[in-house]
């Protein structure tokens, strides 16, 4: 009796290897597939890039009169208005008020100024455009720049989800209002909101009286 449960035993363990094996062997096809696909995407991506950045190099080389400069993390921008009086641009731990316009390689406005609105992003804690992220780091107080971004450093694949389209190049017209230090700013919504308790008291007293 003993012996027959054993023999039974080494069978199922035998059946149990056979399958691990047969299931490994039929995973196989799926990794390479999957191997397969992510050099087809990569392939993909390479021809996109090149392609946008042929469009955008047709864009510079129809405005002869600007100078475009590369930047090191593929995109070009050139300098709109520029201020030679400062040297100290944003930096981790700072806040910058800016204003934008986006339009197509076409020059097809797609936001204006207005649309946009004035924006206030604290450097490099916020989620914005790639390309204006590390683009706002290049600028000075009071200067303008207009980028060409390819859709990497813009909206990608997705767009914005409302004007951008998938795999949008984009020139953008920024300007860097002013920019101040996290604590500098908290200081001064902390003397302004004094300031209007203040004129609320006044007022309140000048009521009552």
């Amino acid at each position: 009796m003993n012996s027959t449960k054993n023999s039974l035993l080494v069978v199922l363990f035998a059946c149990f290897l056979w399958s691990c094996e047969q299931n490994q062997e039929a995973r196989r096809p799926l990794s390479q597939a999957s191997g397969s696909f992510m050099k087809k995407s990569i392939e993909r991506n390479k021809k996109l890039v090149a392609s946008e950045e042929d469009r955008i190099q047709a864009v510079i080389k129809k405005n002869t009169g600007i100078e475009f400069l590369a930047s090191k993390k593929g995109y070009w921008y050139h300098f709109s208005k520029r201020n030679m009086l400062d040297t100290l641009t944003p930096k981790k731990g700072d806040v910058a008020f800016y204003d934008y316009e986006v339009k197509d390689l076409k020059g097809n406005i797609i936001y204006t100024k207005e649309e946009t609105q004035p924006q206030t992003y604290y450097v490099d804690k916020q989620n914005i455009m790639m390309g204006l992220r590390d683009g706002i780091k290049l600028m000075r107080k009071k200067e303008t720049f207009v980028f060409l971004f390819p859709s990497h450093m813009g909206y990608g694949y997705h767009g914005d989800n409302k004007k951008i389209g998938t795999n949008t190049p984009l020139l953008c017209t920024v300007t860097l209002r002013n920019f101040m230090s996290e604590a500098e700013l908290k200081k001064q919504e902390i003397l302004k909101a004094k300031a209007l308790l203040k004129q609320q008291t006044i007022a309140k007293d000048t009521l009552n009286q």
